[in-house]
C-alpha cells in the first residue's frame, strides 16, 4: 500500500452529524462558486477581502505591523495601499481554494504556467532528490494543484483540525500531485528525497523557538527561522530550488517560477544557511509583495522570552 493511501482520509458516517452541517454548507457554497467564470470569482474575492479589511481589525493590525517592521522606508500611504490589496488577495485566496480543489484539469492547465522547469529536469537527469522551497503566497492552493500537471510533487503540509475539511483538503491538494506528508513526518520527507522525489517545503513562518535560529528577515534583525530546512537540504544527492507562485498582474492566471539551483547551499554553517534562506525568501516575496501572507504573526517568537511582543 502506498504512503498516499495510508495518509488519505476516508469518508466517515460521522461527517453527517449536526456538528459538521455548517462545514457542509460552507463547502457547498465554495464548490458552487468555483464553477463561476474566473474573473467573476476574482471580483467576488476582492469584495470579500474588503469586508475582511473592514471588520478584521485584529488581522489588520498583525499585517500592518509586519509591513511596518519589514519596510520602515516606505511611507504610511504606501503601506496602507499594500495592506488593502493584501486583504483583497486574502479574499481571492478563499475562492482560489475552491478552484484548486474542484476545477477540472483543463481549467487548471489553462490558467497555471510553470517557468524554469528545465532546472528540475536537469536535477532529475542527474538522479537527484529535489527540495523546492516555497513561501506562503495567497494563491498557493491553486498553484499547488497546478504544478502537479507539469511535475507531480510530494507536499509537506499541516492537516486541518476539522476532520471533514481535512477530507476535502487532502483530496483537493493531492489531485495532481504524488502524496501528502503531515508536517511532523520529517522521516517521510527525508525518505522521499532519498527516493529522488520532488518535495515542497515552506520555511517562511514562525515555528517557535525549538530548532530555530534568530537571523535577519527583511528589516527585523532577529527573526525566529527554522533550521528544519537544513535537515532536508543536507540529504545526500539533494538539490535545492526556490518555488515562486504568483497571480499574474493582469489577472490572466498564475505563474510558478522555479529558480536555478541554489549554489553552494547548504554549507556547514547553520547561521549562514538559514540567513541565505531568508534572503531568498525576501527576493521571492518582493516579486508580488501584495500577495504574500502578511496576516501571519511572523515575528511572534522573540530572542528573549521576556521581550515585549512586537504585536502589542
Amino acid at each position: 500500500m502506498s504512503r498516499n493511501k495510508v495518509l488519505q482520509p476516508d469518508f466517515k458516517l460521522s461527517f453527517l452529524l449536526p456538528k459538521y452541517w455548517l462545514t457542509w454548507l460552507g463547502v457547498f457554497i465554495l464548490y458552487s462558486i468555483s464553477w463561476l467564470p474566473y474573473k467573476w470569482q476574482l471580483g467576488l474575492g476582492r469584495f470579500v477581502g474588503r469586508l475582511l479589511f473592514k471588520f478584521g481589525s485584529k488581522r489588520q493590525h498583525v499585517a500592518l505591523t509586519n509591513l511596518r517592521l519589514c519596510f520602515p522606508e516606505k511611507s504610511e500611504q504606501e503601506l496602507q495601499r499594500i495592506l488593502k490589496t493584501n486583504f483583497e488577495n486574502a479574499g481571492i485566496a478563499l475562492f482560489e481554494t475552491g478552484m484548486g480543489w474542484w476545477w477540472p484539469n483543463w481549467r487548471i492547465k489553462r490558467k497555471v504556467k510553470v517557468k524554469g522547469f528545465e532546472h528540475i529536469v536537469k536535477a532529475q537527469q542527474d538522479n537527484q532528490g529535489i527540495l523546492l522551497l516555497a513561501m506562503h503566497n495567497m494563491c498557493l492552493e491553486i498553484c499547488a494543484r497546478g504544478i502537479g500537471y507539469t511535475h507531480p510533487v510530494v507536499v509537506f503540509y499541516r492537516p486541518h483540525n476539522n476532520q471533514l475539511m481535512e477530507f476535502f483538503q487532502h483530496r483537493g491538494r493531492g489531485r495532481s500531485n504524488k502524496y501528502m506528508l503531515g508536517k511532523r513526518d520529517v522521516k517521510g520527507l527525508i525518505r522521499a528525497l532519498r527516493e529522488k522525489e520532488s518535495c515542497v517545503y515552506l520555511p517562511d513562518q514562525d515555528y517557535g523557538r525549538n530548532k530555530s535560529l534568530f537571523v535577519p528577515f527583511f528589516n527585523v534583525k532577529e527573526t525566529a527561522t527554522t533550521t528544519g530546512t537544513l535537515i532536508f537540504a543536507r540529504q545526500k544527492n539533494t538539490r535545492s530550488f526556490m518555488l515562486i507562485p504568483r497571480r499574474n498582474d493582469d489577472d490572466s492566471g498564475y505563474t510558478i517560477e522555479v529558480s536555478p539551483q541554489l549554489e553552494n547551499f547548504p554549507t556547514d554553517d547553520d547561521v549562514q544557511d538559514v540567513t541565505r534562506v531568508n534572503k531568498e525568501l525576501e527576493q521571492a516575496i518582493m516579486v508580488s509583495p501584495e500577495q504574500y501572507m502578511w496576516l501571519h504573526r511572523r515575528f511572534k517568537t522573540r530572542p528573549n522570552p521576556d521581550d515585549k511582543s512586537l504585536y502589542k
